[in-house]
């Protein structure tokens, strides 16, 4: 599965922090939706279903997220795998 979203530039270094629960980069306006819990979710899911997720900065800004779930015949390594 892979989400591509725009945005602000996200340095890569930057990346594994997000995935930490109400973590956000940058400042959002006012009127911006959201309170940072959405790849803390995708993180939870990935572990368990032992998937991996790459992550990358986007190449105009915000980030291209890509998912990959074991087939059912090879369980993968046991845990997710953030690769940033």
């Amino acid at each position: 599965m892979r989400v591509v979203n725009s945005g602000q530039r996200i340095p890569r270094d930057a990346i594994a922090a997000l995935y930490q629960p109400f973590q956000r980069h940058g400042h959002r306006s006012a009127r911006a939706d959201g309170h940072g819990l959405g790849l803390s979710i995708v993180a939870a899911v990935a572990t368990a279903h032992r998937a991996q997720i790459i992550t990358e900065p986007g190449t105009e800004g915000g980030l291209d997220v890509t998912v990959v779930f074991p087939s059912p015949k090879d369980p993968g390594p046991g845990l997710a795998r953030l690769t940033a």
